[in-house]
């Protein structure tokens, strides 16, 4: 069954104040618009049967190295793989495809957050994201005691995030399963991840900005959006009550499909075998091209209720054209429902904004992404465009939406996000078949 979708605009609201300063520069991500870019000499492959010493051996024949095993899914091994022989990507990928020793081989891609530095930002911190009309309604919920809940989490796959920021410290997470000492003791192979991890390092550092504030502000810029608390100062969230976990994988040069990929199937396994009450993860980033490894870990995460929210990308282009991943991923066949939600980015008059992309079919909701204001290193704010920062207002509905409704499946919370939108006709000319979504409702 194909994914139908809506394309919507999403309504929540408040005024706040906030001081701003000029964001880092962050890789924008016009380079979509060439081709997908992946890492030389690496594939992802998953042999079609356990990882023993005859596949390696097999392997190793064909000029391919195993650098590690990324997960293993009905005995089945996926694993991060160098080739030794000097063959290209492309060519590697197809002999071993024709070895009948592989499922698939594929390019591991590469990944940039999908965020553009703002000309110009907020000094009086007007928050028209959370506003109603064409922000995001949530005036209203919060008016009516709806602002979330600490029951709630909430995946950050990303860059990592200053946890300890005066408007994130509140809802970041402490891993109770995982105490600092040294030792692995809730046994999912990550020492001490008390954060979450940092997949980009192989660390359990998820926040590497230090006091200057050189790194992680596109991080710490989308939690704040998520769930900025409610203190008097600073920034405020969709949600004033979440938890936040982060599951970092982008560092300095962007980030790689198997790292994703280990983010993604961490907050599953933390659902899993915990039962954390993991609703979503926000994926404010986009690049390279179809992965069906990427693809099953999403279907993974979908299968235990996580819904994968995802920027549709800042090309300015029809992804029903030219698909744009992880955004257009269908989950349906796999899962039985479609995890992903795809989100665009709007501006304060309602217009689709110039540089995000869009599809009739394969977008299913707009945001607030243009002059964006919320936290950045160190204990700052600033104002940030990109559907980066729409994502992050969708994966705060989501987060309320199952706050007031703690029963509610994937299925249904994703239902009743798309299911509020009101009809509109277009966004600057661009044919869609959703409207403006009003949280207020929830």
């Amino acid at each position: 069954m194909n994914r139908t979708r809506l394309f919507g605009l999403l309504t929540l609201s408040v005024l706040l104040a906030a001081c701003g300063q000029t964001p880092a520069q962050l890789t924008p991500d016009a380079a979509q618009a060439s081709a997908p870019a992946f890492v030389d000499g690496e594939l992802l492959v998953q042999l079609k049967g356990g990882v023993n010493s005859q596949a390696l051996t097999s392997l190793s024949a064909l000029g391919v190295q195993s650098v590690e095993t990324l997960n293993t899914v009905n005995g089945a091994a996926l694993l991060r793989a160098r080739i030794t022989d000097g063959q290209s990507v492309a060519a590697k990928a197809q002999q071993l495809q024709a070895s009948g020793l592989v499922r698939f081989a594929e390019p591991n891609w590469t990944y940039q957050t999908q965020a553009l530095p703002s000309d110009s930002y907020y000094t009086n911190g007007t928050l028209w994201g959370m506003k109603g009309n064409f922000g995001s309604g949530a005036e209203t919920a919060w008016a009516a005691g709806k602002t979330g809940s600490d029951n709630v989490y909430v995946g950050i796959i990303d860059e990592g995030y200053q946890f300890d920021h005066p408007d994130l410290r509140g809802n970041a997470w402490l891993n109770p399963f995982d105490p600092v000492d040294g030792k692995d003791n809730d046994g999912n192979g990550y020492i001490d991840d008390t954060r979450g991890w940092d997949f980009a390092n192989n660390d359990n550092t998820v926040y590497d900005g230090g006091t200057r504030g050189s790194l992680d502000a596109h991080g710490t810029h989308v939690a704040g959006t998520i769930g900025g608390t409610a203190n008097d100062g600073g920034v405020v969230g969709v949600n004033h009550n979440v938890t936040f976990i982060s599951g970092k994988f982008l560092g300095r040069r962007g980030g790689n499909t198997a790292d994703a990929i280990k983010a993604v199937d961490y907050f599953t396994d933390l659902k899993t075998r915990h039962g954390l009450n993991i609703v979503a993860t926000n994926n404010s980033w986009g690049g390279g091209g179809y992965s069906q490894a990427m693809y099953e870990a999403i279907v993974r995460a979908a299968k235990v209720n996580i819904l994968f929210v995802a920027a549709a990308g800042n090309s300015g282009t029809d992804n029903d054209a030219t698909a744009s991943y992880p955004s257009n991923y269908d989950t349906t066949p796999g899962a039985g429902y479609d995890a992903v939600i795809a989100v665009a980015a709007i501006d304060k008059a309602g217009a689709l904004a110039s540089f995000s992309q869009y599809g009739k079919t394969s977008v299913d909701i707009g945001a607030p992404g243009v002059a964006i204001t919320s936290s950045v290193p160190y204990n700052k704010y600033s104002s940030y465009n990109g559907t980066s920062m729409a994502t992050p207002h969708v994966t705060g509905g989501v987060a309320l939406y199952a706050s007031i409704n703690p029963n509610a499946t994937a299925a249904q919370i994703r239902a009743a996000i798309l299911g509020s939108a009101t009809p509109t006709a277009s966004l600057n000319g661009k044919t869609v078949t959703g409207g403006r979504l009003n949280v207020s409702g929830f």
